[in-house]
């Protein structure tokens, strides 16, 4: 019989922080036009001695004039501009999910509009000694309701029910013989999660106000690959209804050279983010500004085509 586990502990920080608070400077006015209740920060203080470049959007969830959204693709995939240009140029687009190169599928959740568009990808075949049997996870997500309040969960998604449904705490990882998960297998049954809007990707960075990254649970990077520094998105909230939108500029020796995923949850603690998670990165990170790169995309093509992305439009326009 199949069980998932509940309850596994994550990988919890609560030290104190081995580099000084970065400083942040606000950059509205490189960017055109901004609603008062958005702005724009940028740093160039180092992280750990190391060169850093990063920029973050803060906006009001509770601004009834800022539509928050997503825009996804199917079998293909466009870069942050041309999403840009097919949504009639919104205020914001960040790059959002992990994808497969090879069918430019779509490997995590996305809603829309109060709809499953896309999926989590929850079974992956093993090779080697585990051939037969299969990975089981569960990735996170971070969701805005209609009543404008954003949560970060870790989701089991299926095409045959409304909607995703959501685990408060880390479910955990679990293998065995079957190609797929089924809700009667849970130990405990996770609640609907009712989103308006939401994007996956992980792992989880904070939660309850806490450095905890969930990259083991969620199976995300392996070895010591947490602590790579790489180009960086990530997404959290505040307390008090703030929306913060991370990118960090990397692969760039001595001007940018990326943060590493506890980095960034610091980071984003000190933005004051009682919750977050970490999004597609590398050559992915992305973020449009009114149609403006904030950071520089490390692939030397320029902005990576991706199947999905989040979007903050504004009724001002």
């Amino acid at each position: 019989m199949k069980k998932i586990l509940t309850g596994a502990v994550l990988y919890i920080i609560t030290a104190p922080f081995c580099f000084g608070q970065v400083k942040w400077t606000n950059v509205d006015t490189a960017f055109g036009a901004l609603p008062s209740t958005v702005h724009v920060f940028t740093t160039t203080d180092p992280i750990e001695g190391k060169p850093n470049i990063a920029y973050y959007v803060i906006a009001d969830l509770k601004d009834r004039q800022l539509n928050f959204t997503t825009d996804t693709t199917y079998q293909r995939r466009f870069t942050p501009q041309q999403f840009y240009n097919k949504n009639q140029q919104p205020l914001l687009v960040v790059n959002g999910t992990f994808f497969d190169f090879a069918t430019n599928r779509n490997l995590n959740a996305v809603i829309k509009d109060g709809k499953l568009v896309s999926y989590n990808v929850h079974s992956t075949a093993l090779k080697g000694k585990d051939t037969l049997l299969f990975m089981h996870t569960f990735r996170s997500a971070i969701g805005i309701s209609k009543k404008r309040k954003a949560d970060v969960a870790w989701l089991y998604t299926d095409s045959s029910v409304r909607y995703a449904k959501a685990f408060q705490q880390v479910p955990g990882f679990y293998k065995d013989s079957f190609a797929s998960v089924e809700k009667k297998d849970f130990i405990k049954q996770p609640a609907d999660w009712k989103m308006q809007t939401a994007i996956a990707g992980g792992p989880v960075l904070l939660q309850n106000g806490k450095v905890a990254v969930s990259n083991n649970q969620e199976r995300m990077f392996t070895g010591k690959a947490i602590d790579d520094k790489h180009p960086r998105t990530a997404m959290g909230y505040t307390a008090d209804g703030k929306l913060i939108i991370l990118v960090v500029q990397g692969r760039m020796p001595g001007l940018a050279e990326g943060a590493s995923l506890t980095q960034l949850a610091k980071l984003l603690l000190e933005l004051g983010c009682v919750e977050a998670l970490n999004l597609d990165g590398g050559g992915s990170s992305c973020l449009l500004v009114n149609g403006k790169e904030t950071i520089k995309p490390s692939d030397k093509e320029g902005q990576r085509p991706v199947p999905a992305v989040f979007i903050i439009e504004s009724k001002r326009k």
